[in-house]
């Protein structure tokens, strides 16, 4: 079958070996799958990637030497079932699953995994445990947004947001605009979004921001104390130092460009007891002045992925039409482009989120 691989650092479209459903695993022919930012990282810093994972006692660390077939914001259609399996959807059936597969060796990170292939394949397995039909005739290409959007909403739950909280989301790609839309789904406004790009502050919009700024013009941290002040609270006086009459609104700011220098900054512009919650994935060495963070009592909440619970739940949503991720999706190609389409991600005034076929 066709595949999108990773080989000897480079992405080259290539035959491989067909995978084989064992127990409890699905045979499954992938529709679509997005390329994640992930897949970006670890094309470009592959041996830090691997040397970090294995620093931070993770079980899932790749084997350069061999191929990858990255890809793990999929859509597949069931094709055939494995021994011992329920067979619970039939062939044909779309469905999703989070990107980790079961055998009698352990558990694969779909995507990162020397053994099975991931979604830039034509075919793949999946554990039958782990799927979910894809409802109400969504389309495949909203469906393949539901890893994604999934990191938004598990931040979004990871903040204990309340009503009056008011929320600061610093990067508008694809994890700022899932947790921008987590927050929409919560229902706590004004939701405040800062981005360099143009086209990432219209998205920022679509998905429901209700002020979206450029940081190169306005001051992220000067809007969002100009919406959470009261009126007639001063924080200088007496009254307020007590803690006595008008309070301003809590903070919660989400850090989602993962680039050294930006954890440094939001907690130089949080105010008192906010909470800081590190979504982007930053792959470099950072340096913060915990100074700040002391003296100002702040809550740096670090997150990771989804819950099972998370990854159903924004299925459902998608679904419902609780998301509408339909302006996200800026292009399509087959196998052939994958590399290609790496580079033009980096231009954000292009593309947003790149589904892979690997059928096409």
């Amino acid at each position: 079958m066709r595949a999108a691989v990773f080989r000897d650092a480079d992405l080259v479209a290539a035959d491989i070996p067909e995978p084989k459903a064992n127990d409890g695993q699905v045979l499954v022919k992938t529709l679509a799958c997005g390329i994640c930012g992930s897949d970006l990282h670890a094309f470009h810093h592959a041996p830090q990637m691997v040397d970090m994972s294995k620093r931070v006692g993770s079980n899932f660390v790749m084997d350069l030497t061999r191929d990858i077939v990255f890809g793990h914001e999929f859509v597949a259609e069931v094709l055939e079932h494995g021994p011992n399996t329920e067979k619970k959807h039939k062939a044909g059936t779309r469905v999703c699953s989070m990107p980790v597969a079961f055998s009698s060796s352990g558990a694969f990170t779909l995507g990162y995994s020397n053994d099975l292939p991931g979604g830039f394949a034509e075919r793949m397995v999946l554990s039958e445990m782990l799927l979910l039909e894809v409802p109400n005739g969504l389309s495949t290409e909203q469906a393949a947004l539901t890893e994604p959007m999934a990191v938004g909403w598990h931040a979004v739950q990871k903040a204990n947001i309340t009503p009056e909280d008011v929320p600061l989301v610093i990067g508008c790609g694809p994890v700022g605009l899932a947790v921008i839309a987590g927050l929409k789904l919560k229902g706590v406004h004004p939701i405040i979004a800062a981005d360099f790009s143009p086209a990432r502050r219209k998205l920022a919009e679509t998905m429901g921001a209700d002020i979206v700024i450029d940081p190169a013009t306005v001051s992220p941290y000067k809007t969002w104390t100009d919406e959470a002040t009261p009126e007639g609270y001063d924080a200088k006086s007496l009254v307020a130092l007590l803690g006595l009459g008008p309070k301003m609104r809590p903070g919660v700011f989400f850090e989602c460009v993962g680039v050294p220098g930006v954890i440094q900054k939001m907690m130089e512009g949080a105010p008192r007891q906010a909470r800081i919650i590190i979504v982007g994935v930053c792959m470099e060495k950072d340096t913060i002045e915990p100074f700040f963070g002391i003296t100002k009592e702040l809550n740096v909440q670090y997150v990771l992925g989804y819950t099972p619970e998370e990854f159903a739940q924004t299925l459902h949503h998608l679904g419902e039409g609780l998301i509408d991720g339909s302006a996200l999706v800026t292009g399509k190609v087959g196998v052939a482009d994958v590399k290609q389409a790496f580079t033009e991600l980096g231009n954000p005034e292009k593309h947003a989120k790149i589904l892979v076929e690997p059928w096409h």
